[in-house]
């Protein structure tokens, strides 16, 4: 591992000046690549306090050996010299799209004398139009083949067109009329690429244009009598409308606009992107990223638009189809800066493109439902990486190796704390199993013993309650002799579990949805399940060292020292390991972090929605409900007018009668109401006279 300080240039070399610099490894193998607006300044960056470095960055900037920069002219200059450089060396920590399937696209081959209609996948070549990407190749073939015939263009291939050729017959398509048959001399070379272009034409947006014709043509042949040809041509103005049917309609308006959503997490990200040609969404086509370099939403967006438009060309044989740059591409977000990168779409299409954010509208809306699929993208990804029994079994040794653990952790328990500016605190604990989520074994908890923002000492108390649980489930089995268990464990006896059949008590729950018991858990003599009766191997908390210290300390005040802890901090994914003044820093690329994360994040949406709830079911308990007509808006005059519901109650009708939008009789009703929810008063013993005290 090399010290930067070993490679750093020396002051006054790097130029204030825009321009593209590389990072190479002591192979000379280039392993990052960027572009700046000023070199000197980014540069100076990468070589401050290893301390004060993003992990990633830090990572990178030990692994390099050297750095070397070219100065540009313009930031558009180093925009496009930065995606040769990366598309040429394919730097290890650089962003990295990869389709997260392989699309196929509608291919015709402008650049042969007699031009063809393909399905064809991968790298585009030049004098080719494309159209798509499409979802699946049966749905470009059910469309060509409505199309062939009005446009009866050639579909064979070279040595099927080689060999009709040769023995002077067509194929079965010429003979039932869905090609023009160039291959015999039925049609000339010239005609037969005005078919080309008419097709591309329709394909491309302009089906007004060609109905229209189509419809003259109808009349045409009607006016004079030529009701077969007639018939014929009112046959092919269906057949087009069918294939135009196979796309909806997505605006109102012709517009030609790519959409581009963006779904992340810490570790990945999932790019879609919608083609909208002439209104219709002509194609879908997305990606999937390891997120290697630190990197916000803004570059995530300027990177995909460099992958999808850094091959297009500006010509005729690529501008019209749907891989091509449109006059509008939406994003989620805006490039920083975004002249540059607006500069260099324009110049890769010949005119002005609008880059922009959609507001509102129809296009909002479809935006939208691009996110919508980039997010489910996202989640479809990781369940199938979750799903992979060789991936989790790799994720689970290095957690082990970077743990400095005996043996793989097979049973994860995660603990997160969860409030609102102190208020309902809760903690929630989640399980998982061979690296996949145990939902019947999650548990939640509600403490008591303080209100506050102390995540540290929540922490503590949860950590104690579950593992005094266990230790008083082993002493029930005989598992663990009772006099090791210590005074503070015979305070009483476990509380009994619930059956099965009904939802689990607050501070001890599970997920509503996965309320069973797991098959073979360990059960009570009454056949109810025993719900802290297994011990994980690694217990992760989300949090940084002082949650994790608390969480040590809990499992040492009760005798536990055979349960590995660690903790895992949300802003830089460091993992905290106790006693350690220094974090383990898992690669980004690790199977193990990606393991730990979500964990983590599992056990954060789970106190979340517990908390929610409990924070749901408090706001809606308010005395104000019960007056009838009084909605929210005059609820919220009457508390922000009196202060409290305790001073509402207090007050006379005519004072509530004043606050503004409450009328005479309303405040009657709200004053009779609140009366009556008053608190009940104390019970008299009648015999006595005496004031009963409640227990």
């Amino acid at each position: 591992m090399a010290d930067p300080t070993s490679y750093r240039p020396k002051p006054g070399e790097i130029p204030d000046s825009p321009g593209v610099y590389r990072f190479r490894d002591e192979h000379r193998r280039v392993i990052y690549v960027g572009k700046a607006k000023s070199l000197r300044q980014r540069l100076n960056n990468y070589f401050q306090d290893l301390a004060g470095l993003h992990p990633r960055t830090r990572t990178m900037v030990t692994t390099a050996a050297s750095v070397e920069w070219t100065v540009v002219t313009t930031e558009v200059e180093a925009l496009q010299l930065e995606y040769t450089w990366i598309q040429e060396y394919d730097p290890r920590f650089n962003v990295k799209y990869r389709d997260d399937k392989s699309y196929p696209s509608l291919a015709v081959t402008m650049n042969e004398e007699f031009p063809r209609v393909q399905v064809m996948r991968g790298p585009k070549k030049k004098g080719v139009r494309y159209f798509g990407p499409y979802g699946q190749a049966w749905a470009i073939r059910e469309t060509v083949d409505l199309m062939l015939r009005v446009f009866p263009v050639r579909t064979c291939s070279a040595g099927v067109f080689k060999r009709s050729a040769q023995i002077g017959r067509p194929c079965l398509l010429g003979y039932i009329g869905k090609c023009s048959a160039p291959c015999v001399g039925r049609i000339s070379p010239e005609d037969h690429r005005q078919l080309a272009e008419e097709f591309c034409d329709f394909m491309a947006g302009h089906t007004g244009t060609q109905l229209r014709r189509l419809e003259r043509e109808m009349q045409q042949a009607a006016e004079e009598m030529e009701y077969e040809k007639a018939a014929r041509v009112r046959d092919d103005i269906d057949a087009l409308r069918r294939a135009m049917e196979k796309n909806a309609v997505v605006l109102t308006d012709a517009t030609d606009a790519d959409l581009i959503a963006v779904a992340e997490d810490e570790l990945e990200a999932a790019v879609q992107i919608f083609h909208v040609r002439g209104g219709r969404v002509r194609g879908q086509r997305g990606w999937v990223t390891d997120k290697v370099e630190e990197i916000a939403t803004p570059e995530l967006v300027e990177h995909a638009l460099q992958q999808l438009y850094g091959e297009e060309r500006g010509d005729a044989e690529g501008s019209s189809g749907s891989g091509g740059v449109p006059k509008e591409v939406l994003v989620p977000a805006l490039p920083d800066p975004v002249e540059p990168i607006a500069q260099w779409l324009a110049g890769r299409r010949g005119s002005h493109v609008s880059l922009r954010i959609p507001q509102r509208g129809d296009k909002r809306a479809l935006m939208d439902t691009v996110r919508r699929n980039a997010e489910q993208a996202l989640v479809l990804h990781k369940t199938k990486r979750a799903s992979d029994l060789t991936t989790r079994s790799r994720a689970l040794e290095e957690i082990a190796e970077a743990l400095d653990l005996d043996s793989a952790p097979l049973r994860i328990e995660c603990f997160d704390i969860s409030h609102l500016q102190g208020d309902d605190v809760v903690a929630s604990m989640v399980v998982f199993e061979d690296g996949l989520a145990r939902k019947s074994e999650y548990r939640r908890f509600q403490i008591k013993s303080f209100a506050g923002q102390d995540d540290v000492r929540a922490m503590h108390e949860v950590i104690s309650r579950r593992f005094r649980r266990y230790l008083l489930e082993k002493q029930k089995t005989g598992e663990w002799p009772e006099e090791e268990l210590g005074g503070e464990l015979e305070t009483g006896p476990a509380p009994a579990a619930p059956a099965p059949a009904h939802p689990a008590p607050a501070g001890a729950g599970a997920d509503g949805q996965s309320g069973q018991p797991a098959a073979g858990a360990a059960r009570d003599e009454d056949g109810r399940p025993r719900k802290f009766a297994y011990p994980p191997q690694l217990v992760v908390v989300d949090g940084g060292q002082p949650q994790v210290a608390a969480a040590r300390a809990a499992l040492d005040e009760l005798g536990i020292d055979d349960v590995a802890i660690c903790g895992l901090a949300k802003r830089l994914e460091e993992v905290w390991i106790p006693g350690e003044s220094d974090p383990v820093v898992l690669p980004r690329t690790s199977e193990g972090l990606y393991l730990l994360q979500r964990v983590r994040d599992e056990a954060h949406r789970f106190a979340i929605r517990y908390q929610r709830g409990k924070r749901g079911k408090r706001l809606r308990s308010s005395p104000l409900d019960a007056v009838q007509g009084l909605g929210e808006t005059r609820k919220k005059a009457l508390l922000k007018h009196f202060g409290s519901v305790k001073k509402l109650r207090a007050a006379t009708v005519e004072e509530i009668s004043q606050c503004p939008g409450i009328g005479r009789k309303t405040a009657e009703t709200v004053a009779a109401v609140l009366a009556g929810s008053a608190p009940s008063a104390p019970a008299v013993n009648t015999a006595t006279g005496e004031i009963v005290e409640e227990e």
